[in-house]
């Protein structure tokens, strides 16, 4: 899961950090030229901005805590496993001193987005059309963390060829770094009351990258925050994750129980989900400074299997074999095809008691479609989704009884 630990402070100035590479040696001017060809090398990558971040953390390290200690973490036992290390990057990486922090924008460029005014306010259209099932923009192309971490390696290895061998290694939501706190540390944006990295320029539709190296770049300053008194983040969030600015119950929000989530799924937040089967993108379709969000820079990230508009009835008929065939390369496969049937149970329930509520004769049609499919999975469901199906069955009632 994308990192939204809330930070609990300001950012502080960062403290300086001795440099125990070899390549002290070059001075000011050599490490400043050396740091705009990064940023130019990443632009030519797909990379929309690359900032040099100090990894002093200390001052994210009590915010840290005190969400780990609130429990909002959930059952994403790894976030508490590492503790402090993750404000720490020199830990993890002995030698490093500086995080050299990447974002690229993944809104896909065919479809919708590319002729609508508003694609937020399509986006936003299609929580309302029970037959369509709604998977977060991010996932419906390849699967980020394999994009990012190519492309952050082609950019080491550039670096490489330019200064010879340097100690680095390369990250994307896949290990434990706060992103965020390094990112908005570099000047990549600011953290938003969502949790999310803003910026100025792009919103927050795109993932980031780091790679953490042993050459005392100059650092970038930080970003302050524009947020000012918007809450429109927190307004919309359907099942009130947000529990206050900058912080975030990751137990309340549906990409966590949709995604991280490995259990059944509360039973008081199944009504609240809708149709979004895979993540969702409320918080940030809400934010005026999406306006900005730049499409994809890469075709990785075109939609794949019509998932930009999936009709859920054919989703939750899926084989397992079809899901691996279908998603192969996607960030969805990583749920497995039992918590992938687990969340479109609980779609279709609700969109089952919404087509119910209509009066025309293609609503009608629906329900039909929707039972059927539910109970023609039912028998062989496992315990955990068979769960689910009944709830979402009881979404439609009792069954209608012949006349008698």
């Amino acid at each position: 899961m994308i990192d939204r630990v809330a930070p609990g402070q300001a950012d502080a100035p960062p403290t300086p950090v001795p440099d125990p590479s070899g390549h002290a040696a070059a001075g000011p001017g050599e490490l400043a030229a050396l740091a705009a060809s990064i940023r130019a090398w990443g632009a030519a990558l797909g990379f929309a901005s690359v900032r040099i971040a100090d990894v002093d953390l200390a001052h994210a390290e009590p915010g840290l805590l005190a969400w780990l200690a609130q429990g909002y973490h959930g059952d994403m036992d790894y976030m508490a496993n590492h503790g402090l290390r993750r404000a720490r990057p020199a830990e993890l990486v002995p030698g490093t001193v500086r995080a050299i922090v990447a974002r690229m924008p993944y809104v896909p460029v065919a479809g919708a987005h590319a002729q609508a005014a508003d694609w937020r306010r399509h986006e936003l259209a299609r929580l309302d059309d029970p037959a369509t099932a709604v998977v977060s923009l991010y996932a419906r192309g390849r699967d980020y963390h394999k994009v990012l971490r190519s492309r952050l390696q082609q950019l080491a290895t550039r670096i490489e060829a330019e200064i010879g061998k340097f100690g680095y290694r390369v990250f994307t939501d896949s290990a434990p770094v706060m992103e965020v706190a390094l990112a908005s540390q570099g000047g990549l944006g600011w953290r938003g009351k969502h949790t999310l990295l803003l910026d100025r320029d792009g919103g927050s539709m795109f993932f980031l990258g780091e790679i953490l190296v042993d050459i005392p770049l100059p650092a970038d300053p930080p970003e302050s925050g524009h947020c000012g008194s918007c809450h429109r983040c927190l307004d919309i969030c359907p099942t009130r994750a947000i529990v206050a600015p900058y912080r975030l119950d990751a137990r309340r929000c549906i990409s966590y129980l949709t995604i991280e989530h490995k259990g059944a799924i509360p039973v008081e937040f199944r009504a609240p989900m809708g149709n979004r089967v895979y993540g969702c993108d409320d918080c940030q379709l809400a934010c005026p400074w999406n306006k900005f969000a730049h499409v994809a820079t890469v075709p990785d990230f075109d939609v794949r299997n019509g998932l930009d508009a999936p009709d859920m009835v054919a989703l939750f008929q899926w084989t397992e074999a079809e899901f691996d065939q279908r998603l192969e390369g996607s960030p969805i496969r990583r749920i497995g095809h039992e918590r992938w049937l687990r969340n479109l149970a609980v779609g279709l329930g609700n969109s089952l008691r919404t087509a119910l509520s209509g009066t025309r004769a293609e609503d009608a049609a629906l329900a039909a479609r929707i039972r059927a499919a539910l109970l023609a999975r039912r028998e062989t469901a496992t315990p955990m989704v068979q769960e689910h199906i009944d709830w979402a069955l009881a979404q439609g009632g009792p069954p209608a009884q012949p006349p008698g």
